[in-house]
């Protein structure tokens, strides 16, 4: 009787092992699926430069610090390679501050040690107008040194991962001397084939001259930008817009559009942003965190040259925040 008791101990351990063991592997099961249709693809994770306004042998101007442009820059590329699991860097115009052909090929060596691709977007400083720096010129020079830049036109397209596009715009004013800026027809309707094409995807929007000024500056806006506007706002689909110019800091959103402004590296605050997005089956959610320059004694002197500092560097929500956009 004894020996029989212990054979039946020893089987009831067995089952309740096995069947200890197949509820663990159920669960799990069902947590990996519970995750897979919560998140619906891979995050997206990048770096928005502005306004670097890179002059190799410049001078401090009354509120840029022209004159440490090359310093900013090495500072925020040793930045940005310090961060991990990074897709890409944009640079959204105003690479150079003097449009000459020595300036471009002088600022392309501090982008090289990049450990990330990255791409661009036309400023309003970056072309000559009447000038030999031209799109073409500048175009052929970026993809010369950047084999990740392969796009013959100044406003362009790309996929950077499942569930995600990229369009670059260029609303640049090229045949006048002007800081306005403008957005031709024939590319309000590529911008509309690219949307079209984008279906239920998030849009990455980058441009230089901003649609919503962070501040009112009528020498400064771009003249088309309720057209604009009417269009990127008609799509359902999560859209974030990321620019710069104004050297000035601001977020908006208005329904399922976010409009992110971003400041200057030139200028107080001398910031840029990390940007997560992530879709997932119900919304897609944006986290933008601030990422100031360690070069706190220009940062102290860009501070002092400007009126008043807030309106460059916003508010607290207007930096860092996490913004939520339903699907």
């Amino acid at each position: 009787m004894t020996r029989y008791r212990v054979k039946n101990k020893n089987k009831d351990k067995f089952f309740s092992k096995f069947f200890n063991a197949l509820i663990t592997i159920a669960l799990t099961a069902g947590m990996l699926l519970g995750l897979q249709a919560y998140s619906t693809s891979a995050g997206l994770r990048f770096v928005q430069l502005s306004d670097i306004h890179f002059l190799e042998n410049g001078s401090n101007t009354t509120f840029k610090m022209i004159g440490e442009s090359p310093r900013l820059l090495d500072d925020a590329v040793n930045q940005i390679n310090e961060i991990e699991n990074l897709d890409f860097v944009m640079i959204t115009g105003d690479l150079i501050d003097k449009s000459f052909e020595k300036e471009l090929k002088a600022v392309l060596p501090h982008l090289e040690p990049l450990t990330v691709p990255w791409y661009f977007a036309f400023g309003n400083h970056d072309r000559c107008v009447g000038g030999y720096l031209t799109t073409d010129v500048y175009l052929n020079i970026l993809k010369q040194a950047n084999h990740n830049f392969k796009f013959d036109l100044p406003y362009y397209s790309f996929t950077p991962k499942k569930g995600y596009k990229v369009i670059v715009l260029d609303d640049i004013i090229t045949d006048e001397i002007t800081s306005q800026g403008n957005i031709s027809e024939v590319q309000l309707k590529w911008l509309k084939k690219e949307l079209d094409k984008a279906g239920s995807d998030t849009v990455l929007i980058f441009m230089h001259i901003p649609l919503i000024e962070p501040f009112a500056s009528p020498n400064h806006k771009l003249r088309n930008a309720s057209q604009v506007m009417a269009l990127i706002e008609s799509y359902k689909n999560p859209i974030g817009v990321f620019q710069g110019h104004y050297h000035a800091t601001k977020v908006t959103q208005h329904g399922n559009v976010l409009y992110v402004n971003t400041p200057a590296l030139v200028s107080y605050p001398n910031a840029f942003r990390l940007i997560n997005v992530t879709n997932y089956k119900d919304k897609t959610v944006f986290e933008l965190d601030w990422m100031e320059t360690r070069e706190k004694t220009v940062q102290k002197m860009a501070k002092m040259l400007v009126l008043v500092s807030s309106i460059y560097a916003g508010e607290v929500k207007d930096q860092s925040g996490i913004y939520e956009i339903p699907r």
